[in-house]
């Protein structure tokens, strides 16, 4: 186990144990879980402590459990250049409970919040400006969402009568929602030019 990792995990347990709900390390890096009115506490400690220098906020992103009653669980990915390490924190939430801007500790967040927001519907309260970024502004629902369907609701395309992006809703038979995860090969017996090769065992009714 990484020495530096451990270290940081009973420095940080020491320090913002009141916030911590659990410190443990997967994969070579430190995960934190929190309680969610923490979150701009603790990443402000986590950014400005010496011991820490988390400086640079990589990422912001979720993961969708529908069965959970807090479904998302949000997840912040940061660096310390000095340190030369990364730590993950997490906390949960669920449709209508906003999660606290961080906007204010790392400006990056402006936009990866945004693009949480539009991808699973995580609301950023005090977010300067909280909207969609990746899909379109008359875009329904949060793709990333598991109960998204991977075929989406509308469709888009250019009219050439009208002159402009026309909004349809898509019209596919129930059999092309479902998916088995086959591929061509496994999932049929025979396939074009089969004819050519030399009958298998399992043809000529062997085992």
């Amino acid at each position: 186990m990484n020495e530096a990792l451990r270290d940081l995990g009973d420095y940080l347990e020491a320090t913002i144990g009141e916030a911590l709900l659990t410190a443990e390390i997967t994969y070579d890096q430190l995960t934190l879980r929190i309680k969610r009115d923490a979150i701009a506490r603790v990443l402000t400690f986590l950014r400005d402590d010496q011991n820490c220098q988390f400086k640079q906020l990589v990422d912001i992103t979720a993961v969708d459990y529908p069965d959970q009653v807090e479904r998302f669980e949000v997840v912040y990915n940061l660096l310390s250049l000095k340190l030369n390490q990364r730590i993950r924190v997490k906390l949960p939430t669920d449709e209508r409970t906003p999660v606290a801007s961080v906007s204010g500790v790392f400006s990056a967040a402006i936009w990866l919040e945004r693009e949480a927001w539009d991808m699973f519907g995580i609301f950023f309260a005090d977010h300067p400006d909280l909207r969609r970024i990746l899909t379109d502004y008359g875009f329904e629902g949060h793709p990333l969402r598991k109960d998204f369907p991977l075929t989406g609701f509308k469709e888009v395309r250019y009219d050439e009568e009208q002159k402009r992006v026309v909004y349809e809703p898509v019209k596919l038979p129930q059999e092309f929602r479902r998916f088995d995860f086959m591929s061509p090969w496994e999932g049929m017996l025979h396939l074009p030019g089969d004819e050519k090769a030399p009958p298998t065992k399992r043809e000529e009714g062997g085992a």
